[in-house]
């Protein structure tokens, strides 16, 4: 399978709905409501806002055969030296197969000049932890914040590149 890293387009917005969808109900099934989830991917993935992420932020898609198969949104923070992972998604059925691992590369190449990552991950999301850890990103904190009506229990984590 021949993976293509590219710079999202305004046609692959549907596509990186699906793939937000798709993955965030298999991901936090029984940790986050659904309506909750419903809410947020209503909002945080609607037609305006991928838009906006790919106006204003690094918004990689990764493609298959034609087919959207997962995206990673990054942006430099208030400094020019680090930079945030807003998300990254891989269809359940391409997970495992080393394309979330090439989206942050090609994400840390275009993000030249920065010496660190961060995420921000849920606690209870034992598989994306794990994924971040073998990929070298350490445990910075722990928090709590209020999320559509949930309280969301996050870790927030660090990938040092110096």
């Amino acid at each position: 399978m021949k993976i293509q890293i590219r710079y999202a387009q305004i046609d692959d917005i549907a596509d990186i709905q699906h793939v937000a969808q798709t993955t965030w109900h298999l991901t936090y099934k029984g940790i986050i409501p659904e309506q909750v989830q419903r809410n947020f991917l209503s909002i945080a993935y609607s037609d305006g806002n991928v838009r906006r992420r790919m106006e204003r932020s690094l918004l990689l898609v990764a493609e298959s055969e034609g087919e959207i198969v997962g995206f990673a949104n990054f942006s430099k923070a208030n400094t020019s030296h680090e930079a945030e992972l807003w998300a990254i998604y891989v269809a359940p059925e391409h997970q495992g197969k080393g394309i979330g691992s090439e989206l942050i590369q090609r994400g840390l190449n275009d993000l030249t000049g920065i010496t660190c990552l961060f995420l921000n991950v849920e606690r209870e999301n034992h598989a994306g932890i794990a994924f971040y850890t073998s990929k070298g990103f350490s445990k910075v904190n722990d928090s709590e914040e209020a999320f559509n009506g949930y309280t969301l229990k996050t870790t927030r984590m660090v990938l040092n590149l110096v």
